[in-house]
């Protein structure tokens, strides 16, 4: 029996690397799940058809996460497709690169708005139909620099920071309907970059890992398959590093 035959999970950003993991390794272990992109529909059509491919089920909606009234359809539109909402994973980010002095007030808020007030917003819409599950998982989705700091992403490390906070407080407020709620954090981890991000990231140039090498998309995502299963059910309220050892808490 895998072990979340049964129940429905909605992954953010889930067009391409670390979120097109997620979504697959979270259908392997038996869930339907909703997929959520900004605007690469192409990506999200490929990361369904890889997971419906393997006999699993999944749903794409095309979504703005920093609109109240998107998000709100957008998660609506997962529970009735699929019955029940179990899991959420809150993965959507904008990575960009400024000097300090040049980032406007407009690209401030434009980060935080998808970096953590999405996760916000999601959350608070999934709440109702989490309620109502006997095996609730929320997982936040992190970053090294909210830990080590960088150069030239001010907007990015401030936002992903808080995102370790309100996980934190999530899970206090969350725990007597038995949700969990963890934060994992990926570090140094392969993946593919494209349009503005294209570029190797100012400070991947200034950290090694332990293990001498980048991590995979898939070993992030069983992470986060672990926290949403079974044997996850006493963990909450903690960020979990997955870096190869770039970065000892």
């Amino acid at each position: 029996m895998k072990e979340l035959a049964g129940r429905t999970a909605l992954v953010t950003g889930a067009a391409r690397n670390i979120g097109r993991a997620i979504a697959i390794d979270l259908a392997r272990a038996g869930a339907a799940v909703g997929l959520i992109a900004r605007a690469d529909r192409a990506g999200l059509d490929e990361t369904a058809a890889m997971i419906r491919a393997e006999g699993g089920r999944a749903e794409t909606i095309l979504a703005d996460l920093t609109d109240e009234a998107l998000v709100a359809a957008a998660v609506a539109q997962t529970h009735d497709v699929f019955g029940s909402l179990d899991i959420l994973v809150n993965n959507a980010a904008l990575r960009s690169e400024a000097v300090f002095e040049d980032i406007t007030l407009a690209q401030w808020r434009a980060i935080f708005s998808v970096n953590l007030e999405a996760a916000f917003l999601t959350s608070q819409a999934a709440l109702p139909h989490l309620r109502r599950s006997d095996a609730a998982a929320i997982v936040h989705m992190g970053g090294l620099t909210a830990y080590t700091g960088a150069r030239h992403r001010a907007h990015v490390v401030a936002a992903k920071a808080g995102l370790d906070g309100l996980t934190k407080a999530m899970a206090q407020d969350l725990a007597e309907d038995g949700i969990t709620v963890n934060l994992v954090s990926p570090g140094l981890i392969d993946t593919a970059r494209g349009g503005r991000s294209a570029a190797q990231p100012d400070h991947h140039k200034h950290h090694a890992t332990l293990l001498g090498r980048r991590g995979r998309p898939e070993e992030v995502a069983a992470m986060v398959r672990h926290l949403a299963g079974p044997n996850g059910r006493y963990i909450t309220g903690q960020t979990i590093h997955v870096n190869g050892g770039v970065f000892l808490p």
